[in-house]
């Protein structure tokens, strides 16, 4: 490790600094992509005059072989290496000698891995919306199976009004659709180039950062060099994203663990995807979803670990910035377990109708549907509000529902009542009777059905 400033320093660094400071057990994860930039850079040295046709092939060709031999694990990459650039550099002046040590000629550390960084995450936000898009197809599948099931839909955990359960299931197809946007999104601004800036201020040397730019796919430069090097704010955005990914899977995971418990009974867990007990034997337990809902937990620390890294750093480049990696990298390695278990699991959840035509029967869930009707009738709303509660308590007094009452019992509240009224007293019938856009009856449902079904197919 001490090779590369030998020339500055009189003693060997300690070898507790030196276990202290590697980061190669972790920030190996980056070798496809700390290469892709070398030979990205290697070329355009050559096409300023920086390197000879000779050297430029020596190092190309040496690349490529430790790619070939790290990809077939017969490469093993020495621990007493610093990190992944420096470690790939050691094996490259291995193999091929003196023109290895141009290799670095016009960047740094500092710009090396912010661009190496940056390949990797845009390479994640593309697989990871894969995977969100793999989630929300498995979702609108088991919604299209459900277009017909009545359940009750719920404010405060408690029984509120009756939806169809393909609507419940399409709310969250709505929150995986916005988070694919913001991975979309925040690929903008991770796609921009941070080599060249070199160590913070640039080279003196003539570069062309447009030429490198173009072969690794970006769609910009970073322009200040400053900033290109200190900043990880790519990364703190990729994290949010990750964590808003980690809590709409967690509210869903709780949705089904409150479906397949005993007391609600609205859903069975499928066999492979249940766990039991080492004591109760007649355990039915949901671990696929509790530790979908704890690994959020998880998540959203990582990305607050990154944001308290970075928040006192002054300008520019801090040794700090080495713990950007660990969590991003296990943000990205835990949503994807989770989505890739989520679109596994869904498709084996089976819903019971008798169930859920039971929890319908329980709860006044008509209640606002009468209210509506008489708004219908000309009543202003606060008005009937009030007339359906006094409709409410007659009905909980005596023990029955709303459409147990008689229509005599109900014009001593509201005299505008007529027979037609019980045809709004079925919870099970009433989203048919839903007519604003995003409804949670058929007609809204089958919309939205059919616009997520293009928007994913395109």
């Amino acid at each position: 490790m001490a090779n590369m400033w030998k020339g500055r320093f009189r003693s060997a660094t300690h070898p507790l600094m030196e276990a202290f400071g590697q980061s190669l057990s972790f920030d190996r994860e980056l070798w496809r992509q700390d290469l892709k930039g070398s030979l990205a850079h290697v070329k355009m040295l050559l096409a300023v005059g920086l390197l000879t046709a000779k050297e430029e092939t020596a190092i190309r060709r040496g690349l490529k072989g430790i790619a070939r031999d790290l990809a077939s694990g017969e490469l093993v990459l020495d621990p007493a290496n610093e990190d992944i650039h420096m470690s790939i550099e050691a094996e490259l002046t291995a193999r091929i000698g003196e023109p290895a040590k141009k290799l670095h000629t016009a960047r740094s550390r500092n710009d090396q891995v912010a661009t190496d960084l940056r390949l990797w995450t845009r390479e994640k936000q593309a697989s990871l919306s894969d995977r969100l898009r793999q989630v929300m197809l498995s979702l609108l599948e088991l919604a299209r199976s459900g277009q017909k099931l009545v359940i009750p839909g719920y404010t405060h955990l408690q029984r509120a009004q009756p939806v169809l359960l393909a609507q419940h299931l399409l709310a969250y197809v709505e929150m995986f659709g916005r988070d694919r946007e913001r991975l979309a999104d925040c690929r903008r601004r991770t796609n921009r180039l941070p080599l060249g800036a070199c160590a913070l201020a640039g080279t003196t040397l003539p570069i062309d950062r447009e030429m490198v730019c173009r072969e690794l796919g970006f769609d910009g430069l970073c322009e200040n060099s400053m900033d290109a090097v200190s900043d990880r704010d790519f990364v703190a955005e990729t994290l949010a994203c990750l964590a808003l990914i980690s809590v709409h899977a967690s509210r869903l995971a709780e949705d089904a663990i409150l479906w397949t418990t005993s007391e609600w009974g609205l859903a069975r867990l499928d066999d492979a995807w249940s766990t039991g007990s080492s004591i109760m034997p007649q355990k039915r337990n949901p671990d696929i979803l509790e530790l979908t809902r704890g690994k959020a937990g998880r998540v959203i620390g990582d990305w607050v670990a990154l944001l308290t890294i970075l928040k006192g750093l002054p300008m520019a480049y801090n040794r700090d910035l080495q713990e950007d990696k660990e969590p991003l990298f296990d943000a990205v390695r835990t949503v994807d377990s989770v989505l890739q278990c989520l679109s596994a699991f869904l498709p084996t959840l089976r819903f019971d109708a008798g169930r859920a035509s039971a929890l319908l029967a329980d709860g006044f869930l008509d209640a606002t549907a009468l209210a509506e009707f008489l708004v219908e009738k000309g009543m202003p709303f606060r008005t009937a509000h009030e007339a359906s509660g006094n409709l409410v308590r007659l009905a909980e007094d005596s023990g029955r529902q709303l459409s147990g009452l008689t229509m005599a019992e109900m014009r001593t509240v509201c005299p505008l009542l007529d027979e037609s009224v019980y045809a709004r007293l079925d919870p099970s019938r009433t989203p048919a009777s839903y007519v604003s856009s995003g409804n949670a009856g058929p007609a809204g449902v089958r919309q939205a059905l059919a616009a997520w079904k293009k928007k994913l197919r395109e």
